[in-house]
């Protein structure tokens, strides 16, 4: 009895310590997260270096962030500076009257109310009013976009801040993963078998999310802002950039190159409408359905839909870290109740199919 009592006692003051614990660093759980999958993404690369010094891990650790920077960060860090300059040239743009979205919203509607000209009042809609509603939305959104620019500039050492954190915990990851590993493993009170699995589950899930969802969504995003760019279509880094969004979601980069292309033919630019459309539909396109399967379906074993929405929910809840969190959640979630059946559900069927056959 006293022994169950010191047991509770010292089980609870490891519950309190390891909430006051991860509390304490709550700040910096995503910098730590972003370094484990870094770690795991990275680490055939981190391994080469290793294998060239073999002696010094420190060392080759110092040499594959190094790369990391290089391949990585610098260029997130340019296409975000030429996306925040976009952002500004647009808004500065719109107020001062030099791009006008409200007449061309106008030319548009007019093209769409010439070609269904009753369709419109048989649903019951005021197409003069959603044009004031648009064109109001326009205005504020200029605004919005210049106050949340200047507020990303007053964030920028805040986000430089974390991106030290990350690459500072990153190079301890490299240097002793398989210590920490090793130690977790030691601790973890549910076996190792099981330990091992979820380990693994959480490397394959990152890994493919990271290297095949993000790498996915970059390239066509890049090639769709430069597709934008040569079609001279205004605001092509956001495009771009949105696209790149869109792209993480199984539905694709056409959420954003389909609409502009529809722009495009209702402005009487069919040429570039049927490029756009082209290229788009046989060659952006394309990246998607000969990649994903391979790079994401096959090692993260989850079916798209689930994909989907934990992807959203990611995103609503951990903010842009989600597309990455959300998808390895879901897999979590699926592991842990495979192993549930294995453990359980197996037996409970035995007995079930032992006890039919008696009767």
């Amino acid at each position: 009895m006293q022994k169950k009592i010191a047991n509770n006692f010292f089980f609870l003051i490891l519950l309190l310590i390891t909430v006051a614990f991860f509390g304490l660093i709550g700040s910096f759980i995503l910098g730590v997260f972003w370094a484990a999958v870094l770690a795991i993404v990275f680490d055939p690369l981190y391994k080469k270096v290793l294998n060239r010094f073999p002696e010094k891990p420190a060392l080759a650790s110092g040499l594959t962030l190094i790369g990391i920077l290089l391949i990585v960060i610098i260029p997130l860090g340019l296409v975000s500076l030429a996306l925040v300059v976009e952002a500004l040239d647009i808004s500065e743009k719109i107020q001062s009257g030099e791009w006008k979205p409200q007449e061309q919203l106008g030319q548009i509607i007019g093209e769409i109310k010439g070609l269904v000209p009753s369709g419109f009042e048989r649903f019951g809609l005021d197409v003069d009013n959603i044009q004031t509603k648009v064109t109001e939305w326009l205005g504020n959104s200029s605004q919005v976009i210049a106050t949340k620019v200047l507020s990303f500039g007053q964030e920028v050492l805040g986000i430089l801040f974390q991106f030290t954190i990350t690459l500072y915990v990153l190079f301890f990851f490299f240097r002793d993963g398989k210590k920490l590993i090793d130690s977790l493993i030691y601790v973890l009170p549910i076996g190792d078998r099981k330990e091992y699995q979820l380990i693994g589950r959480f490397q394959s899930v990152a890994r493919a999310t990271v290297k095949g969802s993000i790498l996915i969504a970059l390239i066509q995003g890049v090639l769709g802002g430069i597709l934008f760019a040569l079609l001279g279509v205004e605001g092509a880094v956001i495009l771009g950039a949105l696209m790149i969004i869109a792209a993480l979601l199984p539905v694709g980069a056409l959420l954003v190159w389909g609409p502009v292309a529809a722009v495009l033919f209702l402005q009487g630019s069919y040429t570039k409408g049927i490029i756009l459309v082209v290229v788009g539909a046989m060659f952006i396109g394309l990246i998607d359905n000969l990649l994903r399967p391979r790079l994401v379906g096959n090692d993260t074993k989850m079916p798209d839909w689930l994909i989907l929405l934990s992807t959203l929910g990611g995103l609503s809840w951990f903010g842009l870290s989600g597309f990455v969190l959300g998808p390895i959640i879901a897999a979590m979630f699926i592991t842990c109740w495979q192993m549930m059946g294995d453990e359980f559900g197996q037996e409970e069927s035995m007995q079930r199919l032992e006890k039919e056959e008696e009767n």
